[in-house]
């Protein structure tokens, strides 16, 4: 199929750069007609239709994936268009690494800072790690190439943070227009900062050396007192004393302070725990924020913040956080049943199968959703084919009781709409054409709805369903077996790759799925319009229809052309033609069945023909019957046209011997019907013919005025009507339609023509015969009477004075045969003539040998009238003719004297000069007899 708009054409992406998920607008040309047009979009190589939402065919917004590419097209493939080309490119940046301090929109991967501020053997700050400014002055990001940088300083970083930090790559990156000055002035900012950490001890000192001095001056007051007294007892007793004095003030100082120290330990267990509280406030009102997230439908934001929980305190030891994650699982269960029952939902778009199925792959949910969601689609469809039958079912049923209603409230009158087999479709043609003997009047495609067959209206129904569902539940198989169902998240886990081979090992029952729907398309189709070709057990499922009559050749084509529509819908899919050939089949059977229907129904049509015979005859002695003849062959095989073609992937009609056989025998059929229709005309009177399979459409008050329009027609003169037609058959009509059968490939179109020439000779001979029979019986019957009349006798008679009126009463009659051929036909005089003269002749022979002797006056006699009529009639003399004459007259005595000769021809000038005037036909007729 050719496609109807041109490929997209990419002109413009804004921005033409950006990192991974950044939002940008696409525009130009043909970008489809719709989202559902949409099928494929890909940036630097990735695959972006699930960000995609189509704006318009001008644009088209969506976020950049993980490409591998930094640099690449923007390609969109559309079903109206195909795969499309761009003129434009997008550049994929590197992302920043984003510190601890710094806003960020999206979630940054916290682990390495989480496990370096648990690290207790460096006593290293959290803020400290990555400080925004170290230099202290303003910072101007410089304009070289990442590549460049990287070129430069092989191996090394411009994070200070990291082992491999580069000084000189930190300050071309940050630095590299700043002044000479500036950088001095960074650098004594350094020293400062060094000097600050240095201090930091001395500062402390600094603090307490009031606390140092008065315990310096309390051991030497201790130290003089020692030495002034000298002893021991002393030593001992200051010793004594010191401890007390020191136990007195270690206890009152416990009293001074035991509340404040206290209240120290409250305040810090408190602090501690609102730390803890505010640090983990994240895992703490995660379940809240899932139910608020699932009821207002960010499932998205839902799966972050669960992957976020699950990598942080998925394996925690600590009895709160697991306790809360706990909870975290429990909402993550219900929302998984949930997404479930959203995903096996029916009906539902292929957008949103997608959508939930990625959630479901994201949530590590159990099973396999996707296959349960194309199973549940298998069989919702599969429900909504067999709720389609059994809706019209119960709707034809339904009509049928409203029309036998009607027809009970009503006088039963012919109704013009009732004919079950209608001519072709309204809304496929508007012009009026030919309905079993009358005209259809194409109305508007509501009207055709009420006057269209049930089963017609339930195909189309059947096959616009199925057309409109398959390619989403095939669609979805696709993305099930490339994976495209999936997230990035599900591709690095694995579960990408397990899908993968999930579809591989169900395939098979994949493909059984997709032969059942093709199953079931078919046969409910059978049983709507095929019944018979359904087994036994497969009518009550799939039949039930009320086949009353069954449908005509033009619905039959209507159907054919609608299933084959619904076959390249599916053809275009690249669904395996394996699972597509039983449609094929049904196709095949269709078209075998709408011709063999429609043949049937020209026969019939043929057969109507003989009421429409108005005997009027044109310049040629035909009326307009073989021609109506021809016509309706004609229409007939013209309607037949789109069925006898053979579409791609189909097999001719008559590839099977059978249907050669039956098709041959129903064209021979037709011919049959239509010899028999001129038998009818020709040899019943008009009394005796059959009016009672009349169509409702010719009906009307002057009926029957052209069959009887001319009811001073002799039968003989019917004879000569059909005669010329059949002549006329013969020699065009029949080898007319010879060649159009060829012309539409029917096959053994010799056969058909040869029985049906061999049938038309064989009622021409019996026409001909009968009619020679009317009109050659009276005339040979005349002869002996005429010859005898007056007691007349050869052996005793006067001198002869002339041919005789019985001979001149014989040519009269004769010249009447003629005359009333001539002006039916003028092809059929000679045929005519020549066979009433043999008649005569062969009679006149027969008298003549019957004379037991003639006297020479009755021979002279004889053979004065037989050569009058021999001269009159030669020109329709035939070797038979000719041989009865020459046996005449052989059965008379030769004239002997010259006498008599002379008067023989002296008679027979005169006779042929009295009635020069009547035998002026048969001189005329010469010329006729020779052109012929």
């Amino acid at each position: 199929m050719s496609r109807a708009r041109q490929p997209p054409l990419v002109t413009g992406i804004s921005p033409n750069e950006g990192i991974s998920w950044t939002k940008v607008t696409i525009r130009g040309e043909n970008l489809g007609t719709g989202p559902t047009d949409l099928i494929g979009l890909t940036i630097c190589g990735h695959n972006c239709l699930l960000t995609a939402e189509w704006m318009s065919a001008s644009k088209i917004v969506c976020r950049v994936g993980q490409a591998k590419n930094d640099k690449g097209d923007i390609i969109v493939t559309t079903k109206s268009g195909g795969k499309g080309t761009s003129t434009v490119s997008f550049k994929l940046l590197k992302p920043e690494k984003i510190g601890i301090l710094d806003q960020s929109a999206v979630w940054v991967d916290e682990m390495n800072y989480y496990d370096m501020r648990t690290d207790r053997n460096k006593g290293i700050p959290p803020l400290s790690l990555r400080p925004a400014n170290p230099l202290g002055i303003e910072i101007d990001k410089g304009r070289f190439p990442q590549k460049d940088l990287e070129a430069l300083f092989p191996g090394m970083s411009a994070d200070f943070t990291s082992e491999n930090f580069s000084a000189a790559w930190y300050l071309i990156e940050n630095h590299s227009t700043t002044s000479f000055d500036q950088l001095k002035t960074a650098v004594v900012n350094l020293k400062k900062q060094a000097n600050k950490k240095n201090e930091g001890s001395l500062a402390y000192v600094k603090g307490g050396l009031s606390t140092f001095f008065e315990a310096q001056d309390a051991l030497s007051a201790i130290h003089q007192k020692l030495e002034a007294d000298g002893t021991e007892k002393v030593e001992g007793s200051m010793t004594q004393k010191l401890e007390n004095v020191l136990n007195r003030a270690s206890n009152t100082a416990d009293t001074l302070f035991q509340e404040v120290l206290g209240r120290k330990d409250k305040a810090d267990s408190t602090r501690n725990a609102l730390n803890v509280l505010q640090r983990f406030k994240f895992l703490f009102n995660l379940p809240l924020n899932i139910e608020r997230n699932i009821q207002k439908g960010d499932y998205d934001v839902v799966i972050n913040d669960y992957e976020k929980a699950k990598s942080l305190f998925g394996k925690t030891e600590v009895q709160v956080f697991k306790k809360y994650y706990a909870e975290v699982e429990t909402r993550i269960e219900a929302l998984r049943e949930l997404l479930l029952d959203k995903l096996l939902e029916t009906p539902s778009t292929l957008h949103d199968q997608k959508r939930y199925i990625r959630y479901l792959s994201d949530l590590h949910a159990p099973g396999d959703p996707a296959w349960q969601c194309i199973g549940a689609q298998h069989q919702w469809i599969l429900q909504l084919m067999h709720n389609c039958k059994e809706s019209y079912v119960k709707e034809q049923k339904g009509k049928d009781i409203f029309l036998l209603g009607n027809a009970l409230l009503h006088s039963p009158m012919l109704d013009l709409d009732s004919d079950v087999r209608p001519s072709p479709i309204g809304h496929l043609s508007q012009t009026a054409s030919l309905k079993r003997g009358g005209s259809f009047q194409s109305g508007r495609d509501d009207a055709w709805r009420y006057k269209a067959p049930q089963q017609v209206v339930f195909v189309e129904k059947l096959t616009k369903l199925v057309v409109s569902q398959l390619p989403n539940f095939w669609k979805l198989w696709i993305s099930y077996v490339n994976g495209s169902l999936f997230s990035e998240t599900a591709e690095r886990s694995g579960q990408m790759e397990r899908s993968k081979k999930n579809a591989r090992q169900r395939q098979n029952d994949f493909k059984k799925m997709i032969q059942e729907v093709m199953h079931s398309l078919v046969k409910l189709i059978r049983g709507a319009l095929l019944p018979f070709s359904l087994r036994e057990g497969e009518s009550r499922q799939y039949g039930g229809w009320e086949m009353k009559s069954e449908l005509s050749g033009q619905w039959l084509t209507h159907v054919i052309q609608t299933v084959r529509l619904s076959s390249e819908s599916l053809t275009a899919l690249e669904i395996p033609n394996d699972m597509l050939q039983i449609i094929q089949d049904l196709i095949l059977d269709l078209r075998v069945r709408c011709i063999l229907v429609t043949l049937q129904h020209t026969a019939e049509d043929i057969k109507r023909l003989a009421e429409k015979e108005d005997w009027v005859v044109d310049n040629e002695g035909l009326t307009s019957l073989p021609s109506q003849f021809e016509q309706c062959i004609i229409h007939s095989l013209q309607s037949l046209k789109t069925v006898l073609d053979c579409k791609p992937g189909e097999a001719s009609v008559f590839q099977q011997q059978k249907t050669q056989e039956d098709v041959c025998q129903l064209s021979i059929g037709i011919m049959q019907v239509f010899i028999d229709c001129l038998e009818q005309l020709s040899t019943k009177p008009d009394g005796d013919i059959d009016t009672a399979h009349l169509s409702v459409d010719v009906s009307s008050p002057d009926l029957f005025g052209s069959i009887h329009e001319d009811s001073s027609l002799s039968s003989e003169q019917r004879l000569l009507i059909a005669l010329s037609n059949c002549r006329y058959l013969e020699r065009h009509t029949f080898l007319n339609i010879a060649e159009h059968f060829e012309k539409h490939g029917f096959q053994g179109v010799e056969k058909i023509t040869q029985v049906s020439m061999e049938s038309l000779k064989e009622l021409d001979q019996r026409l001909f015969e009968m009619y020679i029979e009317f009109k050659a019986d009276p005339i040979v019957g005349s002869l002996e009477p005429g010859i005898y009349a007056g007691y007349f006798d050869w052996k005793d008679c006067l001198v002869p004075a002339g041919v005789r009126n019985y001979l001149k009463e014989a040519l009269v009659n004769i010249i009447a045969v003629h005359a009333e051929v001539f002006t039916i036909s003028k092809d059929l005089v000679p045929r005519v003539m020549s066979r009433v003269v043999e008649a005569v002749s062969e009679e006149l022979s027969r008298l003549m040998q019957c004379v037991s002797s003639f006297s020479k006056n009755g021979a002279l006699q004889a053979r004065l009238e037989i050569c009058a009529l021999r001269d009159t009639v030669a020109i329709y003399l035939t070797p038979e003719s000719n041989s009865s004459f020459k046996q005449a007259l052989e059965a008379l005595p030769q004239l002997s004297s010259g006498t008599d000769k002379k008067l023989l021809e002296e008679l027979l000038n005169k006779f042929k000069s009295s009635m020069h005037l009547q035998l002026t036909c048969f001189q005329a007729s010469s010329s006729v007899m020779m052109k012929t």
